[in-house]
């Protein structure tokens, strides 16, 4: 008996402690963290699912940027060799002189010793009368002639830089004809459409230059016609005064007779 009772005395520690180390399992537990972790993998499956989309429509965009870029091109990378060339001449200074210039550079001794290389022929500084006296021509009186002289020869020096300006001109809308019938991308085609009207206004402006410098010898030479006309009356006025002073004095001065001349008698 005491045997039996020392057993279960022993065992029973023993029992205990092996029901401690058993594991406790709850079904409706177990359930309901499988179903959580499920719609966890659900959620985690329709984030994936997301990105593979907006990473698929990002690739379409971005080959339809490329596609857009090979169609269209990139107008920073598009670079003009006649360019410079063309923005250089648009900003020089026109060669002609503008005709308020001309006239108030004008000097009569230019125009006195003016024959344009021998084509017309010198009047000279001065002159001698056949007694052998020398008289000085009056340099102030010519400058109307050297305001003529000078604004042909303005004309001159702007059609000849015109000439070679619109060669120049031809040449370059020549190339950039060319070169738009090889464009590849429309940012190349509007650049070259652009890079060709300015080419042509550019060409006009050479024209517009040559006109004007025409422009100013013509209203220079109308200037000198109507002075001359102008000159011309005031003479004729004041020679007309003078005439009919000169006549009304010598009326004055000679008595016409009104009878006739009587002489003594002897």
């Amino acid at each position: 008996m005491k045997k039996l009772i020392a057993v279960i005395a022993i065992a029973l520690p023993l029992a205990f402690s092996a029901r401690a180390q058993w594991i406790v399992y709850d079904p409706t537990m177990n359930v309901e963290q499988i179903l959580a972790e499920a719609e966890s993998i659900a959620k985690y499956v329709t984030m994936i699912d997301n990105q593979v989309q907006q990473i698929n429509t990002l690739t379409s965009q971005l080959s339809e940027f490329k596609n857009y870029e090979s169609l269209f091109g990139n107008p920073s990378q598009v670079v003009l060799s006649m360019v410079p060339a063309l923005d250089s001449d648009l900003q020089s200074l026109e060669p002609g002189k503008n005709l308020e210039n001309l006239v108030s550079s004008a000097d009569g001794n230019y125009a006195l010793t003016y024959n344009d290389s021998g084509i017309y022929a010198t009047v000279g500084v001065s002159f001698q009368t056949p007694g052998g006296q020398t008289i000085q021509r009056p340099a102030d009186q010519y400058k109307p002639f050297a305001a003529i002289n000078d604004t042909a020869n303005n004309y001159v020096t702007v059609a000849d830089n015109a000439a070679q300006r619109r060669a120049t001109i031809k040449d370059q809308i020549a190339q950039t004809t060319q070169q738009l019938q090889n464009a590849t991308t429309d940012a190349e085609v509007q650049k070259l459409h652009g890079v060709l009207t300015s080419l042509n206004g550019d060409l006009a402006s050479t024209d517009d230059e040559v006109n004007q410098a025409a422009s100013s010898a013509m209203v220079q030479d109308i200037q000198n016609r109507n002075d001359q006309q102008k000159q011309i009356q005031a003479l004729t006025e004041q020679q007309n005064a003078e005439f009919e002073e000169s006549v009304s004095n010598y009326t004055a001065k000679f008595q016409l007779l009104n009878a006739p001349v009587v002489f003594p008698t002897p």
